[in-house]
Protein backbone atom coordinates (compact mmCIF):
# COMPACT_ATOMS: atom_id res chain seq x y z
CA UNK A 1 0.00 0.00 0.00
CA UNK A 2 2.86 2.38 0.58
CA UNK A 3 3.90 1.69 -2.55
CA UNK A 4 1.40 2.18 -4.26
CA UNK A 5 0.66 5.88 -1.99
CA UNK A 6 4.17 6.62 -3.30
CA UNK A 7 3.95 6.19 -6.57
CA UNK A 8 0.47 7.97 -7.04
CA UNK A 9 2.28 11.02 -5.39
CA UNK A 10 5.36 10.71 -7.82
CA UNK A 11 2.87 10.91 -10.48
CA UNK A 12 0.86 14.06 -9.10
CA UNK A 13 4.05 15.98 -8.78
CA UNK A 14 4.87 15.22 -12.22
CA UNK A 15 1.28 15.95 -13.48
CA UNK A 16 1.41 19.53 -11.01
CA UNK A 17 4.88 20.16 -12.82
CA UNK A 18 3.68 19.47 -15.81
CA UNK A 19 0.54 21.81 -15.86
CA UNK A 20 2.64 24.34 -14.02
CA UNK A 21 5.02 23.92 -17.09
CA UNK A 22 1.89 24.61 -19.66
CA UNK A 23 0.47 27.24 -17.14
CA UNK A 24 3.61 29.61 -17.21
CA UNK A 25 4.14 28.71 -21.24
CA UNK A 26 0.66 30.49 -21.65
CA UNK A 27 1.64 32.90 -19.65
CA UNK A 28 4.33 34.31 -21.90
CA UNK A 29 2.96 32.98 -25.24
CA UNK A 30 3.77 35.08 -28.41
CA UNK A 31 2.43 38.86 -29.08
CA UNK A 32 -0.19 39.75 -31.17
CA UNK A 33 1.38 41.80 -33.79
CA UNK A 34 0.21 44.84 -35.34
CA UNK A 35 3.26 45.00 -37.91
CA UNK A 36 5.09 41.95 -38.09
CA UNK A 37 8.90 42.58 -37.51
CA UNK A 38 9.73 44.12 -40.56
CA UNK A 39 10.67 47.47 -39.74
CA UNK A 40 13.98 48.74 -40.65
CA UNK A 41 14.55 51.93 -38.68
CA UNK A 42 17.33 53.03 -36.88
CA UNK A 43 15.30 55.16 -34.14
CA UNK A 44 11.91 54.90 -32.53
CA UNK A 45 10.04 56.69 -29.69
CA UNK A 46 7.04 55.32 -27.91
CA UNK A 47 3.99 55.93 -29.22
CA UNK A 48 1.71 59.13 -28.18
CA UNK A 49 -2.07 59.82 -28.92
CA UNK A 50 -1.63 57.07 -31.96
CA UNK A 51 1.61 57.65 -33.44
CA UNK A 52 5.50 57.50 -33.11
CA UNK A 53 8.68 59.46 -34.43
CA UNK A 54 10.86 56.64 -35.92
CA UNK A 55 14.29 57.74 -38.08
CA UNK A 56 15.79 56.74 -40.99
CA UNK A 57 19.19 58.08 -42.48
CA UNK A 58 19.37 60.35 -39.86
CA UNK A 59 15.99 62.03 -40.59
CA UNK A 60 12.57 61.50 -38.51
CA UNK A 61 9.30 61.10 -39.05
CA UNK A 62 5.72 59.51 -38.00
CA UNK A 63 4.17 56.39 -38.25
CA UNK A 64 0.67 55.01 -37.14
CA UNK A 65 0.24 51.53 -35.16
CA UNK A 66 -0.04 50.07 -39.05
CA UNK A 67 3.28 50.45 -39.41
CA UNK A 68 2.20 53.03 -42.36
CA UNK A 69 4.19 56.21 -42.46
CA UNK A 70 1.71 59.44 -41.76
CA UNK A 71 4.72 62.41 -42.27
CA UNK A 72 7.62 62.39 -44.41
CA UNK A 73 10.67 61.35 -42.84
CA UNK A 74 12.22 64.84 -43.50
CA UNK A 75 12.82 66.29 -40.09
CA UNK A 76 15.67 67.14 -38.15
CA UNK A 77 14.14 67.21 -34.58
CA UNK A 78 10.96 66.57 -33.13
CA UNK A 79 8.53 66.10 -29.96
CA UNK A 80 6.08 63.53 -28.94
CA UNK A 81 2.46 64.62 -29.91
CA UNK A 82 0.64 66.48 -27.43
CA UNK A 83 -2.95 67.86 -27.69
CA UNK A 84 -2.97 67.27 -31.57
CA UNK A 85 0.48 68.96 -32.40
CA UNK A 86 4.07 67.94 -32.51
CA UNK A 87 6.64 70.32 -32.97
CA UNK A 88 9.29 69.96 -35.72
CA UNK A 89 12.90 70.63 -37.02
CA UNK A 90 13.33 71.74 -40.50
CA UNK A 91 16.86 72.99 -41.94
CA UNK A 92 17.15 74.90 -38.54
CA UNK A 93 13.65 76.21 -37.86
CA UNK A 94 10.90 75.12 -35.96
CA UNK A 95 6.71 74.50 -36.67
CA UNK A 96 4.49 72.17 -36.23
CA UNK A 97 2.69 69.90 -37.49
CA UNK A 98 -0.99 68.12 -36.92
CA UNK A 99 -2.00 63.77 -37.21
CA UNK A 100 -1.95 63.97 -40.55
CA UNK A 101 1.45 65.61 -41.04
CA UNK A 102 -0.22 68.85 -42.40
CA UNK A 103 2.71 71.80 -41.17
CA UNK A 104 -0.18 73.87 -39.39
CA UNK A 105 2.59 76.40 -37.90
CA UNK A 106 5.07 77.25 -40.57
CA UNK A 107 8.68 75.79 -40.08
CA UNK A 108 9.92 79.36 -39.25
CA UNK A 109 10.92 79.82 -35.78
CA UNK A 110 14.32 80.06 -33.81
CA UNK A 111 13.18 77.40 -30.75
CA UNK A 112 10.81 73.98 -30.15
CA UNK A 113 6.83 75.20 -29.50
CA UNK A 114 6.07 73.90 -27.08
CA UNK A 115 2.05 75.12 -25.66
CA UNK A 116 0.75 75.20 -22.27
CA UNK A 117 -2.55 76.86 -21.51
CA UNK A 118 -2.89 76.60 -25.26
CA UNK A 119 -0.34 79.55 -25.89
CA UNK A 120 3.50 78.46 -27.16
CA UNK A 121 6.06 81.52 -26.40
CA UNK A 122 8.06 81.99 -29.79
CA UNK A 123 10.90 84.67 -30.87
CA UNK A 124 10.22 86.75 -34.00
CA UNK A 125 12.58 89.52 -35.48
CA UNK A 126 14.34 89.01 -32.04
CA UNK A 127 11.39 90.18 -29.95
CA UNK A 128 9.36 88.19 -27.76
CA UNK A 129 5.13 86.89 -28.35
CA UNK A 130 2.89 84.29 -28.08
CA UNK A 131 1.01 82.23 -30.76
CA UNK A 132 -1.99 79.70 -29.98
CA UNK A 133 -2.26 76.33 -31.69
CA UNK A 134 -3.34 77.74 -35.34
CA UNK A 135 -0.17 79.80 -35.19
CA UNK A 136 -2.11 83.03 -35.20
CA UNK A 137 -0.40 85.70 -32.53
CA UNK A 138 -2.01 86.02 -29.30
CA UNK A 139 -0.35 88.20 -27.64
CA UNK A 140 2.15 90.62 -29.17
CA UNK A 141 5.47 90.53 -30.03
CA UNK A 142 7.24 93.43 -27.83
CA UNK A 143 9.41 91.36 -25.11
CA UNK A 144 12.54 90.81 -24.75
CA UNK A 145 12.21 87.44 -23.23
CA UNK A 146 9.65 85.06 -21.86
CA UNK A 147 8.60 81.46 -20.80
CA UNK A 148 5.76 79.30 -20.99
CA UNK A 149 2.83 79.58 -19.14
CA UNK A 150 3.05 78.04 -15.71
CA UNK A 151 0.19 78.31 -12.90
CA UNK A 152 -2.03 80.60 -15.52
CA UNK A 153 0.77 83.12 -15.72
CA UNK A 154 3.77 83.81 -18.17
CA UNK A 155 7.09 85.81 -16.75
CA UNK A 156 7.67 87.88 -19.44
CA UNK A 157 10.83 90.15 -19.49
CA UNK A 158 11.17 93.92 -20.90
CA UNK A 159 14.13 95.94 -20.83
CA UNK A 160 15.82 94.35 -18.28
CA UNK A 161 13.15 94.01 -15.82
CA UNK A 162 11.01 91.03 -15.45
CA UNK A 163 7.00 90.87 -14.42
CA UNK A 164 3.83 88.07 -15.53
CA UNK A 165 1.08 88.10 -18.04
CA UNK A 166 -2.02 86.43 -18.38
CA UNK A 167 -3.04 84.97 -20.96
CA UNK A 168 -4.77 87.59 -22.03
CA UNK A 169 -1.52 89.87 -21.93
CA UNK A 170 -2.69 91.59 -19.11
CA UNK A 171 0.45 92.84 -16.96
CA UNK A 172 -0.69 91.22 -14.25
CA UNK A 173 2.29 91.51 -11.81
CA UNK A 174 4.59 94.64 -12.82
CA UNK A 175 7.87 94.57 -14.43
CA UNK A 176 9.86 95.73 -11.59
CA UNK A 177 12.04 91.97 -10.97
CA UNK A 178 15.92 91.95 -11.64
CA UNK A 179 15.40 87.66 -11.22
CA UNK A 180 12.05 85.86 -11.45
CA UNK A 181 11.42 82.15 -11.69
CA UNK A 182 8.05 80.91 -12.99
CA UNK A 183 4.86 80.01 -10.95
CA UNK A 184 4.61 76.37 -9.67
CA UNK A 185 2.10 75.75 -7.12
CA UNK A 186 0.56 78.59 -6.33
CA UNK A 187 4.32 80.94 -5.58
CA UNK A 188 7.21 82.47 -7.94
CA UNK A 189 10.75 83.33 -6.58
CA UNK A 190 11.71 86.64 -7.59
CA UNK A 191 14.33 89.21 -6.80
CA UNK A 192 14.52 93.57 -6.73
CA UNK A 193 17.34 94.64 -7.75
CA UNK A 194 20.13 95.07 -4.87
CA UNK A 195 17.46 92.28 -2.50
CA UNK A 196 17.47 89.01 -2.14
CA UNK A 197 15.21 86.53 -3.74
CA UNK A 198 11.81 86.13 -2.04
CA UNK A 199 8.53 83.64 -2.49
CA UNK A 200 5.44 86.37 -3.80
CA UNK A 201 1.46 84.98 -4.60
CA UNK A 202 -0.50 85.19 -7.88
CA UNK A 203 -1.50 88.90 -6.38
CA UNK A 204 2.35 90.23 -6.23
CA UNK A 205 2.43 89.77 -2.67
CA UNK A 206 5.66 88.72 -0.69
CA UNK A 207 4.68 85.33 1.20
CA UNK A 208 8.20 85.07 2.47
CA UNK A 209 12.35 85.16 1.65
CA UNK A 210 14.00 82.78 0.18
CA UNK A 211 16.91 81.68 3.06
CA UNK A 212 19.07 79.37 1.09
CA UNK A 213 21.83 79.67 -0.99
CA UNK A 214 19.50 76.80 -3.36
CA UNK A 215 15.78 77.02 -3.91
CA UNK A 216 13.23 75.64 -6.10
CA UNK A 217 9.48 76.30 -7.02
CA UNK A 218 7.00 73.99 -5.06
CA UNK A 219 5.65 70.96 -6.31
CA UNK A 220 2.92 69.20 -4.29
CA UNK A 221 3.58 71.69 -1.59
CA UNK A 222 7.15 71.40 -1.43
CA UNK A 223 10.59 73.07 -2.48
CA UNK A 224 13.67 71.82 -2.96
CA UNK A 225 16.01 73.66 -0.86
CA UNK A 226 20.07 73.48 -0.78
CA UNK A 227 23.18 74.71 1.78
CA UNK A 228 26.61 74.10 1.54
CA UNK A 229 25.96 71.58 -1.00
CA UNK A 230 23.53 69.87 1.13
CA UNK A 231 19.41 69.32 0.18
CA UNK A 232 16.28 69.26 1.83
CA UNK A 233 12.66 70.28 1.88
CA UNK A 234 10.38 73.20 2.80
CA UNK A 235 7.34 73.79 2.96
CA UNK A 236 5.15 77.02 2.31
CA UNK A 237 5.35 78.42 5.48
CA UNK A 238 9.14 78.23 5.15
CA UNK A 239 9.36 74.82 8.18
CA UNK A 240 12.38 72.09 7.14
CA UNK A 241 10.34 69.19 6.73
CA UNK A 242 13.72 67.62 6.39
CA UNK A 243 16.93 68.18 7.66
CA UNK A 244 19.20 69.77 5.00
CA UNK A 245 21.78 66.79 4.96
CA UNK A 246 20.94 65.00 1.44
CA UNK A 247 23.76 64.76 -1.17
CA UNK A 248 20.65 64.79 -3.58
CA UNK A 249 17.31 65.06 -4.37
CA UNK A 250 14.65 64.97 -6.83
CA UNK A 251 11.09 66.40 -6.68
CA UNK A 252 8.06 65.57 -4.86
CA UNK A 253 5.99 62.94 -7.08
CA UNK A 254 2.87 61.12 -5.28
CA UNK A 255 3.71 62.23 -2.12
CA UNK A 256 7.48 60.91 -2.17
CA UNK A 257 10.94 62.36 -2.96
CA UNK A 258 13.64 60.39 -3.89
CA UNK A 259 16.90 61.22 -1.75
CA UNK A 260 20.76 60.30 -1.83
CA UNK A 261 22.78 60.35 1.15
CA UNK A 262 26.92 58.49 0.83
CA UNK A 263 26.29 57.42 -3.00
CA UNK A 264 23.00 55.42 -1.67
CA UNK A 265 19.04 56.33 -2.50
CA UNK A 266 15.75 56.23 -1.11
CA UNK A 267 12.37 57.79 -0.99
CA UNK A 268 11.16 60.33 1.68
CA UNK A 269 7.66 61.45 2.21
CA UNK A 270 5.81 64.88 3.10
CA UNK A 271 6.58 64.25 6.89
CA UNK A 272 10.18 64.21 6.02
CA UNK A 273 10.07 60.35 7.31
CA UNK A 274 12.63 57.85 5.05
CA UNK A 275 9.65 55.37 3.77
CA UNK A 276 11.93 53.57 1.99
CA UNK A 277 15.70 53.02 3.46
CA UNK A 278 18.47 54.61 2.01
CA UNK A 279 20.37 51.10 0.88
CA UNK A 280 19.85 51.13 -3.55
CA UNK A 281 22.68 52.08 -6.12
CA UNK A 282 20.34 53.76 -7.98
CA UNK A 283 16.48 54.50 -7.91
CA UNK A 284 13.97 55.80 -9.88
CA UNK A 285 10.45 57.74 -9.16
CA UNK A 286 7.39 55.99 -8.59
CA UNK A 287 5.34 55.04 -12.42
CA UNK A 288 2.07 53.24 -11.94
CA UNK A 289 2.80 52.70 -8.54
CA UNK A 290 6.28 50.82 -8.39
CA UNK A 291 10.03 52.63 -8.19
CA UNK A 292 12.66 51.16 -10.42
CA UNK A 293 15.83 49.92 -7.48
CA UNK A 294 19.15 48.69 -8.50
CA UNK A 295 20.89 46.54 -5.16
CA UNK A 296 24.28 44.66 -5.75
CA UNK A 297 24.35 44.86 -9.28
CA UNK A 298 21.00 43.75 -9.69
CA UNK A 299 17.25 45.27 -10.77
CA UNK A 300 13.49 44.98 -9.43
CA UNK A 301 11.09 47.08 -8.14
CA UNK A 302 9.65 48.04 -4.62
CA UNK A 303 6.13 49.61 -3.76
CA UNK A 304 5.33 53.07 -1.77
CA UNK A 305 5.80 51.37 1.78
CA UNK A 306 9.41 50.02 0.64
CA UNK A 307 8.20 46.16 0.07
CA UNK A 308 10.02 44.40 -2.43
CA UNK A 309 7.16 42.90 -5.13
CA UNK A 310 9.18 41.93 -7.82
CA UNK A 311 12.41 40.03 -7.28
CA UNK A 312 15.81 42.48 -7.58
CA UNK A 313 17.50 39.79 -9.67
CA UNK A 314 17.06 41.21 -13.66
CA UNK A 315 19.99 42.18 -15.46
CA UNK A 316 18.41 45.82 -16.15
CA UNK A 317 14.52 46.97 -16.15
CA UNK A 318 12.64 49.77 -17.12
CA UNK A 319 9.87 51.75 -15.31
CA UNK A 320 6.28 50.51 -15.41
CA UNK A 321 3.97 51.93 -17.95
CA UNK A 322 0.91 50.84 -19.24
CA UNK A 323 1.03 48.11 -16.28
CA UNK A 324 3.75 46.54 -18.06
CA UNK A 325 7.90 46.84 -17.68
CA UNK A 326 10.43 46.02 -20.13
CA UNK A 327 13.34 43.96 -18.52
CA UNK A 328 16.24 41.83 -19.03
CA UNK A 329 17.30 38.39 -18.34
CA UNK A 330 20.00 36.14 -19.33
CA UNK A 331 20.50 39.03 -22.04
CA UNK A 332 17.20 39.08 -23.41
CA UNK A 333 14.25 41.75 -23.64
CA UNK A 334 10.69 40.67 -22.51
CA UNK A 335 8.27 42.35 -20.24
CA UNK A 336 6.82 41.62 -17.12
CA UNK A 337 2.97 42.70 -15.69
CA UNK A 338 3.03 44.34 -12.01
CA UNK A 339 2.90 41.08 -9.95
CA UNK A 340 6.33 39.99 -11.99
CA UNK A 341 4.35 37.83 -14.55
CA UNK A 342 6.16 37.60 -17.81
CA UNK A 343 3.69 38.36 -20.49
CA UNK A 344 5.99 38.67 -23.34
CA UNK A 345 8.81 35.62 -23.26
CA UNK A 346 12.91 36.67 -23.17
CA UNK A 347 13.68 36.30 -26.68
CA UNK A 348 13.83 39.65 -28.27
CA UNK A 349 17.14 41.87 -28.85
CA UNK A 350 15.40 45.05 -28.07
CA UNK A 351 12.48 46.38 -26.64
CA UNK A 352 10.88 49.52 -26.08
CA UNK A 353 8.53 51.00 -22.79
CA UNK A 354 4.78 50.36 -23.49
CA UNK A 355 2.77 53.30 -24.37
CA UNK A 356 -0.36 53.72 -25.68
CA UNK A 357 -1.18 49.96 -25.64
CA UNK A 358 1.74 48.96 -27.80
CA UNK A 359 5.31 47.85 -27.52
CA UNK A 360 7.88 47.61 -30.04
CA UNK A 361 10.31 44.43 -29.94
CA UNK A 362 12.87 43.66 -32.22
CA UNK A 363 14.19 40.31 -33.23
CA UNK A 364 16.46 39.00 -36.26
CA UNK A 365 17.61 42.98 -36.50
CA UNK A 366 13.80 44.31 -37.42
CA UNK A 367 11.37 45.76 -35.21
CA UNK A 368 7.68 44.72 -34.89
CA UNK A 369 4.85 46.60 -32.97
CA UNK A 370 2.97 44.24 -30.59
CA UNK A 371 -0.05 44.73 -29.16
CA UNK A 372 -0.36 45.00 -25.05
CA UNK A 373 -0.76 41.67 -23.43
Amino acid sequence: MKKIMKKISLISMVLFAFLLSNHLHAQSSEPTWLVQPTLEYSGFGNFSEGLAWVKSNGKIGFINKTGKEVTPIKYDEVYNFSGGLASVKLNGEWGCIDKTGKEVIPTKYKFELTFSDGLAVVRQDDKVGFIDKTGKEAISFKYDGGADFSDGLAKVQLNGKYGFIDKTGKEVIQMQYKNAKNFSGGLAMVALEGKSMYYIDKTGKEIMPVKYMNSTSFVEGMALVGLNSKYGFIDKTGKEITPIKYEKVGIFSGGLAVVGLDGKWGFVDKTGKEVIPIIYEDISSFSDGLAVVKLNGKWGFVDKTGKVVIPINYQRVWSFSGGLATVVSNNKFGCIDKTGKEVIPFKYDEASDCSDGVIFLKINGKWGIAKKP
